[in-house]
């Protein structure tokens, strides 16, 4: 049980996270280079591009591709519906096979080497995260019991200095100005409600001039919320620390903060020579701030501070190209993950919109459910015969009826429900008016079981209602083998026969096929074979240990079920030398129908 967790564990973390990884670099590369077409501008401008290569990180673009899977669902939806439905005759259902099951192969899962290694990785995540975090908590302790013991400020000359850059700067809300006896240079601390830490002693080395530039300094970062920004990025950090890119754009998100800062002080009107050699003040009296989520005046790199803040240069505004490209880079980073989403929504995922209880087109006129009469271990049957207009089922469960009213959604891709979903068992009969059977025999026959009268039923006598959620889960596509397809295109009458080990088939679609697979392999089949016929085939396979022992757990005798033919074969084998098909491994976007509520039906 072990090795099959840990290899779920992997299927659903390891692609995901690689490509999060590689679309956030591709990210913060081309921010890169859009920085570059604005090195002659405003420092604010490249920020605002740095800050949103390390957003990128929490906000990965398959949340996007999924919000395209739904409004191509949607799209659908107002479509006509052309999904196969079980119109066939399905005779001697065995029980076992609506249970997953799971086949051992060694192309499906990673190497046990690596399962191995996964708990050492994710203990080694947790490790560097929690050291992150500490590292952060003891300077941020730091800096609150600075905090603790100073003593605020109500008047005097930095108060006065403070008001006037408050007012100067636009900033409508006064600042708290606490005197600290601390070593550590002027700060803003905190994030809701920031206050300045003043270090005692430092206003003795400073004319008013240099006073009045350390504190306009200060107050935009106030304005500019450099606090807040900062401690997301450092929960990025935490998050991705073993990742050096995060830390490289920290760097950079610093250097172009204060830079910013600096700018517009000097455009306020500051000296650049006193407002330099102010900063210069406060490096030979105070200690840096040892978190970058309180905002002071000597981060980045001094000495190319200096050589910005003295060089009279003047910065470019965004002219109307310049925000037209950022626009349109912002819109295409959005819209782009969107489309694919659109254009590329899976084929195997649960494709009926009508996962609400929306009204059906038709339904039974007469239900009868009751409690199954039929031993344990008996083979459930299903027939729908448009002669009479009867639906007589034998033996199903709950779990079987939903699969088989939402387009032969697989057990993997139902999530939640009662207890009793795939145990208590009923023999229903069910019947149409005479009305609905005429409109149905002139329908195609592939459209009726479209109609919703199973969703009208699950919905009245079983209260059931539930929503559909997208997940990452291991699938298989169903392709052409290189050597050809060997299954043989027949008419007429379609008929399944299910056995250990055995599929048999005639006049059947592919969509039946891929349907029993999936419930045999534990996960979703989606057919890209692109064959769109009805097909004769008979398939044989030896099952393996897992399919033995769900069969004795769930009590059936063998001797109940027909017997494989002798074949030593396993089922992903059998699939390829006995119907030149194959079955490759992958993980993708599923929609799983979650169930919100069912209830036993009351009998008629």
């Amino acid at each position: 049980m072990i090795p099959k967790y840990l290899s779920t564990i992997w299927d659903a973390i390891a692609p995901a996270l690689a490509n999060h990884l590689w679309q956030s670099t591709l990210f913060a590369l081309t921010a890169g280079l859009l920085t570059l077409l604005l090195r002659q501008h405003h420092a604010r401008a490249r920020y605002w591009l740095w800050l949103a290569a390390s957003v990128k990180f929490l906000v990965p673009f398959s949340w996007l591709v999924v919000l395209g899977n739904y409004l191509a669902w949607a799209r659908a939806a107002a479509a006509p519906a052309s999904q196969p439905g079980l119109y066939l005759v399905i005779e001697e259902i065995s029980q076992p096979f609506t249970q997953p099951s799971v086949s051992v192969v060694s192309a499906a899962h990673p190497s046990l080497s690596l399962l191995s290694m996964l708990p050492v990785l994710i203990a080694l995540w947790l490790c560097g995260f929690l050291a992150v975090l500490f590292v952060w908590g003891a300077r941020w302790r730091r800096i609150s019991a600075a905090k603790r013991t100073a003593v605020p400020l109500a008047e005097g000359r930095e108060v006065g200095a403070l008001r006037r850059v408050e007012r100067v700067g636009g900033v409508r809300k006064p600042i708290e100005l606490l005197l600290s006896q601390a070593s550590l240079e002027p700060g803003i601390f905190g994030i809701a409600r920031p206050v300045l830490i003043w270090p005692e002693g430092i206003s003795k080395r400073l004319e008013d001039a240099h006073l009045e530039a350390i504190l306009a300094h200060e107050v935009w970062h106030v304005r500019r919320r450099d606090n807040l920004f900062a401690a997301l990025h450092m929960l990025i950090e935490a998050l991705f620390w073993f990742y050096p890119l995060v830390w490289w754009l920290g760097a950079r998100l610093l250097e172009e903060r204060e830079r910013a800062c600096d700018e517009e002080v000097v455009e306020l009107g500051g000296d650049r020579q006193v407002y330099a050699e102010s900063i210069l003040k406060v490096c030979e009296f105070c200690l840096g701030s040892p978190l970058p989520c309180v905002s002071g005046v000597s981060g980045a790199d001094l000495k190319k501070r200096m050589v910005h803040i003295m060089t009279a240069r003047i910065l470019r505004k965004l002219d109307f190209t310049r925000k037209l490209v950022l626009t349109a880079a912002a819109l295409l980073a959005i819209a782009l993950p969107i489309a694919f989403g659109v254009v590329h929504a899976t084929p195997g995922q649960a494709q009926s919109s009508d996962v609400t209880t929306t009204q059906p087109v038709r339904s039974f006129e007469t239900v009868s459910i009751k409690p199954s009469t039929r031993p344990a271990g008996g083979p459930t049957q299903l027939m729908m015969n448009l002669d009479d207009g009867s639906f007589v089922a034998r033996g199903v469960t709950l779990q079987t009826l939903i699969k088989l009213a939402y387009n032969h959604v697989q057990d993997s891709q139902l999530s939640g429900g009662p207890d009793w979903l795939n145990t208590q068992k009923y023999d229903i009969d069910a019947k149409m008016n005479a009305a609905d059977i005429d409109d149905l025999r002139k329908l195609p026959m592939e459209q009726v079981g479209d109609q919703g009268m199973l969703k009208a039923m699950l919905r009245d006598r079983f209260q059931l209602t539930l929503h559909p959620e997208v997940r990452n889960l291991p699938v298989y596509d169903l392709v052409v083998d290189k050597n050809g397809s060997k299954l043989q295109e027949t008419s007429g009458p379609g008929r399944m026969r299910l056995g250990k080990g055995e599929l048999a088939a005639e006049g059947t679609p592919l969509a039946l096929l891929t349907e029993q697979l999936s419930v045999r392999l534990d996960r979703t089949v989606v057919d890209k074979t692109g064959l769109k016929g009805n097909y004769a085939f008979n398939l044989h396979w030896t099952p393996d240990a897992s399919e033995e022992a769900r069969i004795k757990a769930d009590g059936i005798s063998e001797a109940a079920l027909p017997p494989s033919a002798e074949t030593s074969e396993s089922i992903l084998t059998a699939v390829q030398e006995q119907l030149g098909l194959k079955l490759e491994p992958k993980t993708d976007k599923v929609q799983v129908l979650v169930i919100d509520r069912a209830e036993m039906p009351s009998e008629n």
